[in-house]
């Protein structure tokens, strides 16, 4: 006993850690669909099914080499090309994978049935942020992470769901068969909500089509799982699932924002205006690369804070936020923001951390650029 220990001392510190062990398992979940319960089903299934197999396998592998060990005495057969063992271990694995095949086709067929959908959502990625648009309704918007920068940088304790947060989810009727138009404005993304079994990529170019029907009223999490860039892990999914009659409050509300906002574009602004809903749309589109000092990353995010375009003539400001920069990380944000926002942006941009150009962006001059261009 003494000879050994290292091992003993590392049994006892094992034994006496092992309370201490954090819960963890090694399963998928159920998930919160009849699409998702059933790829929990087969993926038990086919478990089960390897599990038998392993067993018989290794059971009558371990059995032959303990019976027929050399030192009992066994003598070896000699038997080759046996027409019975071909033919075994050639018809039994068919019909093992013929019995998998079954239920999951049937699963699969289910998965990618999106037809007679109540209601679709457009998904289209951004870098990095997910853009939804509820087809027929008029309402769209985007869906940006909202964990604090100091929980990212370590400098606060991180809550119950770190990179998990956005300030606008998707919301969903429960009950509702829900059909998902998936594409990219930019490079490969992917949208995945666990709890939901829907996983599909984001391909700039194309629509990819996937759909769900929740059961229950919930928030379900998900993330992007295409390596997309450099804030590829900031950018979460966010599903939130209302009863019929709630989400019919919600989307009558977004309806009546949007027409609000469309409205907003003829007001007359003032500076004051302009920089105060400036300072907050930059700090949602534009600081997780410029720094909300404008100091930005160079090279690859330049710095706004003196820079030529940030105080150099309005129309090449404008030029630059609506229709991004080729070749660069600098994205076109002409069709991500409302006009009343890209003018809050550049003007807050043009007045902010000592720029102080003095003039002001307006609606109005976003509107009339945008016509210019067409």
């Amino acid at each position: 006993m003494m000879r050994h220990p290292r091992v003993w001392m590392g049994l006892l510190l094992w034994l006496a850690m092992g309370s201490a062990q954090a819960e963890w398992g090694v399963n998928i979940a159920p998930g919160a669909t009849e699409v998702s319960r059933s790829v929990f089903d087969l993926h038990m299934t086919i478990f089960w099914i390897c599990v038998v197999i392993g067993v018989l396998v290794f059971g009558a592998m371990f059995w032959s080499m303990l019976v027929h060990r050399r030192a009992a005495g066994q003598k070896p057969a000699h038997f080759h090309e046996s027409t019975t063992v071909e033919i075994l271990w050639t018809v039994v694995p068919l019909v093992i994978l013929v019995l998998m095949a079954i239920p999951a086709t049937k699963t699969l067929i289910d998965i990618y049935d999106s037809s007679e959908s109540e209601l679709d959502v457009q998904v289209t990625g951004y870098q990095w942020k997910w853009h939804y648009k509820y087809l027929g309704q008029d309402v769209e918007f985007f869906s940006n992470l909202t964990t604090p920068a100091e929980q990212i940088n370590n400098q606060a304790a991180k809550g119950p769901h770190y990179l998990l947060e956005v300030d606008e989810p998707l919301v969903v009727p429960v009950g509702s068969k829900v059909r998902f138009l998936i594409t990219s404005a930019d490079v490969i993304h992917s949208w995945w909500v666990p709890a939901l079994a829907v996983k599909k990529d984001a391909i700039p170019g194309f629509v990819n089509e996937s759909w769900t029907r929740i059961d229950e009223p919930g928030i379900y999490r998900g993330q992007c799982t295409e390596l997309c860039g450099k804030d590829h892990g900031f950018m979460p999914v966010v599903v939130e699932a209302k009863s019929k009659e709630d989400f019919a409050a919600w989307l009558a509300e977004r309806q009546q924002a949007a027409a609000a906002e469309k409205e907003l574009t003829s007001k007359q602004w003032t500076l004051e205006e302009l920089m105060a809903r400036g300072e907050k749309a930059y700090a949602t589109s534009c600081a997780a690369c410029h720094q909300a000092s404008g100091e930005g990353l160079p090279p690859m995010f330049p710095a706004l804070k003196g820079s030529a375009i940030a105080t150099g003539p309005a129309d090449g400001h404008i030029g630059i936020v609506v229709n991004g920069k080729p070749g660069t990380a600098m994205a076109a944000f002409g069709k991500q923001l409302s006009e009343v926002d890209l003018a809050a942006i550049i003007t807050y941009e043009r007045n902010a951390w000592g720029n102080k150009v003095g003039d002001m962006v307006t609606p109005q001059d976003i509107v009339a650029f945008k016509q210019a261009q067409e």
